[in-house]
This record gives C-alpha cells, structure tokens and sequence, in this order.
C-alpha cells in the first residue's frame, strides 16, 4: 500500500504532462507515488510519459469518464492510506506535501484538505478554482477566501492560517482513501464541475472535516477542460449545482432556496442574453434546469441516505447570507469584507 498516491486525471493533456508533470515528480518523489489515468486520450499522452517518465505508473480507462468518473475508476485500482486529487496543469512547489501529509496523520476528524492555490499567470494572486479553500452561500453560489465571483484578490497573506472550510478544490485535493470511499466517491453523474463540493459537502455532513493548509502553496493555470463563457461550462455547473443542493441541504431548508434559486437562475440567464449578448449561455441555463427536473427523482435515494448520515444540523462553513446581495448591493468584494 502507498502512503500517498498522487493521481492525475488525463485526457488529450500531453501538453500539460509535458509542462507541468517534471515539478510534480521532483517534488513528490520523496514522500508519494505519483500517477497518472487515462481517460482514452487520442493525443500522444500515453508515448510521452511511457518514454520521458517511466518512474509514473499508469491506469489505462477504456473510454473517457470525465473527471468524477474517472476518478472512481481509476482510485479503485489504487491501494493507498491518502489520495491526492491533483490537476495536470498545477506547478507544485518545493516540500508542498509535508504539512498537507503531517495534518492528516495528526488530525483523525479531518478527511480532506488542500493546499493554497496561486495563479500561475500571477504567481501574487489567488487562482480562480479554489484560492485558499471554500465555502457555500445560502442558496448554494460557491466562493472562496480569495475569490468571490469573478474577483480574484492578490495574495498578501491575508488568508495564511489553516482554517476549516466547505470544500476543497478538485485541482489539488488530499483525501483519505477511507473517507473518500465512505461518502461514495465523486458523483459519476456529474461528469466534470461541483463534483468536489458536492463530495466535500457530504463528508461534512457525516461530521468529517475539511481544512485549508496554506503552508502548502501550488500554482494553476486553470480553465484548461472548458474555458469560461463555455455553454457546455454553464450547463454542467447550473444543472449539477442544483442537484447538489437537492441531495444536501436539510428537509427544512430545501423548498425555499429552491424557490430563490429558481428566480435567480433565470435572472441570471437573461442577464447573460441582454447584458452579455451571450445566447449560448442563456440556452445552457435553461437546459440545465430542464435537465435537473428530469434526473432529479433519479437522486432521491441519494438524498435519503445523505440526510440520514447528517451529525449536526447546522454546517458553520455553509453561511447563512446571500452573496449576490453582499457582492452586488453592499459591495463586499473580498471574503475578509462579508458578514
């Protein structure tokens, strides 16, 4: 059994392998064993790391799963005490995995953490996917210390001390391997976007905790599946965030942030239709929802069981405001100025 296996997630990414893959080995080569899966890539990936990094281990997948499928697939083949979730376009750092692997072995009640998230664009600022750990608004709007909405801060060590958070980025996510399997993986049917907060979320039900380690810093280039004001983009994150919600949030909660959201979710559709002129991101908005009520008998059980593991009622890291309205009508920009 491994220690810790970092498995990257790759399809079509030789670029990125090729790129970013040296720092992950130099860096890690001490205290983990890295991998990679392949999702049936049709580029080069799989001759490139055979021939330039024979030291990583592979996982063949028959076809393309996505990331949350593929990730259950390939963590299967994988024995080890801690899994780490890691994005093929990260530059890790030196000692990254130190203070992430001593929490863990230090810490029984916390199932998952992650490392602070920089740009790798603007190695002084946050980067867009997870900064420095997140968290939840009332009515299910992700943010993170370090980002709210589309505001990146810079990092000036305002957000350098672990704390407790919601969520913990998919692009470089350690987890226990019992945990992660406890709560039953990520959601397949996802297939890429929430899945780690929906994941995260369910473990902080069950009275696990998940912690930001800043100590551990990494670089991201981000975006590299589907980019921004990708419809496809839009349409995953509306329709699997609303399932998210579905299956997590407490019996006496549920009707009413879905009675918000339904008004917010299409104010924000033809906000991006007449403020953007993005009609492709309008359509997507309406599928997702669309294809929400479908499936959404297909997650009762989910729901049933996800409730009945719930250890408190109340999850302090899922705040009870809302951020549009601290965002857009007070102003409040960064986390350090919300409620």
């Amino acid at each position: 059994m491994d220690k810790l296996a970092i498995v990257i997630l790759n399809w079509n990414g030789e670029k990125m392998l090729r790129q970013y893959l040296p720092s992950v080995i130099q860096y890690s080569r001490d205290e983990a064993t890295v991998y990679v899966a392949d999702n049936a890539s049709t580029d080069n990936s799989m001759e490139l790391l055979r021939t330039h990094f024979p030291e990583v281990k592979l996982v063949i997948l028959e076809k393309n799963w996505g990331f949350a499928e593929g990730y259950n697939k390939a963590l299967k083949q994988i024995d080890a005490e801690y899994y780490l979730l890691l994005n093929s376009d990260i530059e890790v750092t030196h000692h990254w995995l130190t203070p992430m692997i001593e929490f863990l072995d230090s810490h029984d009640d916390v199932a998952a953490c992650q490392p602070k998230l920089l740009s790798i664009f603007d190695k002084d600022s946050f980067e867009y996917a997870g900064a420095s750990g997140g968290y939840l608004d009332r009515f299910g709007y992700p943010f993170c210390r370090g980002r709210i909405f589309e505001t990146v801060e810079k990092d000036n060590g305002q957000y350098d001390y672990a704390t407790d958070i919601l969520w913990a980025t998919g692009a470089a996510l350690m987890i226990r391997a019992t945990d992660y399997w406890e709560a039953g993986g990520l959601d397949g049917r996802f297939f890429a976007h929430n899945e780690e907060i929906d994941l995260c979320w369910r473990l902080r039900i069950m009275g696990r905790r998940i912690v930001c380690l800043p100590e551990s810093y990494v670089y991201h280039v981000g975006g590299g599946t589907l980019p921004k004001g990708n419809p496809m983009k839009t349409f995953l994150n509306f329709r699997n965030n609303l399932t998210m919600l579905y299956k997590c949030l407490p019996d006496e909660e549920l009707k009413y942030v879905m009675r918000w959201r339904w008004w917010l979710d299409y104010l924000a559709a033809w906000e991006m239709l007449v403020l953007k002129r993005n009609i492709g991101d309008f359509k997507a908005v309406y599928r997702a929802r669309r294809a929400f009520k479908r499936w959404k008998k297909d997650f009762a059980d989910d729901r049933k069981k996800i409730q009945q593991s719930r250890a408190a009622k109340q999850i302090p890291e899922q705040k009870g405001f809302s951020l549009l309205w601290q965002y857009y009508a007070k102003g409040r920009k960064t986390f350090s100025s919300l409620d």
